[in-house]
């Protein structure tokens, strides 16, 4: 406050102490202050001009200390209503769970992929080395027992692209993920006809991924429980090309199949046509044809198996993403995103890997 006051207090009453009087004009030109007391007064700013000030005491006075303005009562922020937080965090996990999967399709593939390799190469050199490894269509020492789906059959090397793949029995979405796949109702590698193995081209690893690289006279080997397979690449076959010519009878031929086209959006299949240079297996029996496959198995199919699984782990998903969502109002935001990690991250990557498997096989 500022303004001019005249005051003429009682002299005998006159107590100022404490009085803080900054900032304030006070004439006191007729103001008597004999035997007043002003301990503790501050008197910034105070025109003194003809003030008496005979036995006035000023001891404890305060001439420094400014007043200090009152500070507004802090207010807490206004919580959103529970629906819009319960909708929100929702949204948020969503997305995230998204997110993941386009996380998993680049990264968490790959490591599927790879670990499948080491643990599957680790086990087909046992059976090599026990002479157990499979030879046909049907497990060893059991002729009317097909082998599984997903079973190591071979080895694949290709030098000049650096890569060294174990084969499984079974070209399914399923399969794929693990590494290239062998069509059941071909020879394997190393016998006499036509073998097909199919690998993806952009996602668990994309062990085809280069495979347009290979140029004619290229060479490569196939191993098998049979033995080493020499290989020479005849010619690579993008779509609308011709189909070389059939190999002489009791010869073999093996063809390299993956996808064609956008790493994304595939258009059709490449395939790499090879005839073996070293000497023919045995080869037994064929069991079953390609009218006892299913459709699954063919190339750029879909695996639609992969339906009811999908949907099953993905109810599970929205209902652990609503629960994390009301948990968030009961126990707090640090709580509820602790147990949101690992449960809605567990069901994500299920998911995911359920997901991919409705994408194309060579994919």
């Amino acid at each position: 406050m500022t303004g001019s006051v005249t005051a003429r207090p009682d002299p005998d009453r006159a107590g100022l102490d404490g009085v803080d009087l900054d900032r304030v004009k006070v004439d006191l030109s007729d103001l008597d202050l004999d035997d007043a007391y002003l301990d503790g007064v501050d008197l910034d700013g105070v025109d003194l001009d003809d003030l008496d000030l005979d036995d006035l005491d000023l001891d404890d006075l305060d001439l420094a200390e400014p007043a200090r303005a009152a500070v507004p009562p802090r207010r807490r922020p206004r919580r959103a209503p529970p629906a819009i937080e319960i909708i929100s965090t929702s949204i948020t996990l969503l997305s995230v769970a998204l997110l993941g999967f386009a996380l998993y399709l680049g990264f968490g593939a790959r490591l599927h992929h790879d670990r499948a390799q080491l643990v599957a190469y680790a086990n087909f050199r046992s059976e090599l080395a026990l002479a157990t490894a499979p030879t046909g269509q049907t497990v060893p020492g059991h002729p009317h027992q097909l082998l599984k789906l997903g079973a190591p059959v071979a080895v694949l090397q290709i030098p000049k692209l650096g890569l060294k793949e174990v084969v499984f029995e079974g070209t399914t979405g399923a399969v794929l993920e693990d590494g290239p796949g062998h069509l059941r109702s071909t020879p394997l590698p190393g016998q006499a006809g036509t073998s097909y193995l199919m690998g993806r081209a952009a996602t668990y690893g994309a062990p085809f991924r280069h495979l347009s690289q290979l140029l004619p006279g290229d060479t490569f080997t196939v191993t098998t429980g049979l033995g080493v397979n020499k290989y020479r690449v005849l010619d690579i076959r993008q779509p609308g090309l011709p189909q070389p010519l059939p190999p002489a009878p009791g010869a073999s031929r093996l063809v390299l199949t993956t996808a064609y086209g956008g790493p994304i959006v595939p258009t059709d299949v490449l395939r790499v046509d090879a005839d073996l240079t070293s000497e023919v297996q045995p080869s037994p029996r064929l069991v079953i044809g390609a009218s006892q496959l299913s459709p699954a198995e063919s190339a750029m199919a879909v695996d639609s198996g992969a339906w009811f699984p999908m949907v099953f782990i993905g109810e599970a998903l929205v209902l652990a993403i609503g629960l994390v969502s009301w948990l968030r109002l009961s126990w707090g935001a640090w709580q509820a995103w602790a147990v949101a990690i690992p449960v809605v991250g567990f069901l994500g990557l299920a998911t995911a890997d359920q997901a991919a498997r409705l994408l194309p096989n060579l994919m």
